[in-house]
């Protein structure tokens, strides 16, 4: 009983330190600016596959192609140097979300199920960072990173069942996203007092159907990675591009597509609301 208690004063003892750090000014300013690079990611992502619902111009792509696509325009070179800073950023108030509880989501089952989402949320970013260094450095990565994650993993002891619980915490965070959208429980998350009328408007318009179609991808994503874990065959696992092709393929898939890839656009434009208006720390206005 006395470790079990000593082991729980030491989770308090690493949460407070964590939310010390959280508080830093400069933390939050990289949280915000990683918002707003997961903002640009998603835009890209969704402007092409739109594009390419409805004929030539665009491609059905991952966060590796739009980075790809941003490092083409002009100054593509400084673009990506911010999107890569902002996606660390991103990153590292993912692993504060989870060590610190920012959200104050408590200690109940459902909360650390969030927060070990947080926890797969930065590693997952954090990759998407690294890929960013890479394409800066020349690097142009080949084949699927999802794949060969998922290939990798089930290499391991009991891999095949990390895989599945990677899929399930994937669908379950997908779920839980449009939930949050089709709720409006976003709208928490802001500094409402500091927005104007036409603002908080256009923030839940498209909070709503960004969250909706977020959540729709998530859900396909690790619906394909549990269908590699029953199967045991990682080359069924699929990224944002496999699950925005999946969709495709389907009955009126152009429209489908065209509908979440919209969705994506407007989850986009909503994290840059986020990155100037987000509650980074509840109860306090950093």
């Amino acid at each position: 009983m006395a470790q079990v208690q000593t082991a729980g004063e030491g989770g308090q003892q690493v949460e407070q330190a964590a939310r010390e750090v959280a508080r830093n000014p400069w933390v939050t300013r990289l949280g915000r600016l990683g918002y707003a690079s997961r903002g640009v990611v998603y835009l890209t992502v969704g402007v092409l596959a739109t594009l390419a619902a409805f004929g030539p111009g665009g491609e059905v792509t991952d966060s590796q192609g739009a980075l790809a696509t941003i490092l083409a325009q002009p100054l593509g070179n400084v673009l990506l140097m911010l999107v890569a800073l902002g996606l660390f950023g991103y990153a590292l108030w993912r692993f504060m979300q989870c060590l610190a509880d920012t959200e104050s989501k408590g200690r109940h089952a459902k909360a650390w199920l969030m927060r070990l989402g947080y926890l797969v949320s930065g590693v997952f970013y954090g990759g998407v960072a690294f890929s960013a260094v890479r394409l800066l450095r020349g690097v142009n990565e080949g084949g699927d990173p999802l794949r060969e994650w998922t290939a990798w993993l089930m290499e391991q002891p009991a891999g095949r069942w990390l895989v599945g619980l990677v899929g399930l915490i994937v669908v379950g965070v997908g779920l839980y996203q449009l939930h949050k959208g089709v709720s409006k429980r976003f709208c928490e998350e802001l500094r409402q007092g500091e927005m104007s009328e036409a603002e908080l408007r256009w923030a839940g318009r498209i909070g709503l159907w960004g969250h909706a179609a977020h959540g729709t991808v998530l859900g396909l994503i690790g619906g394909f990675l549990l269908l590699a874990a029953l199967r045991y065959n990682p080359s069924e696992a699929r990224g944002l591009d496999g699950a925005l092709t999946s969709l495709l393929n389907r009955p009126f898939g152009p429209w489908l597509l065209a509908l979440v890839a919209l969705g994506l656009v407007a989850y986009g434009l909503y994290s840059v609301f986020e990155a100037r208006y987000r509650r980074m720390v509840r109860g306090l206005d950093a």
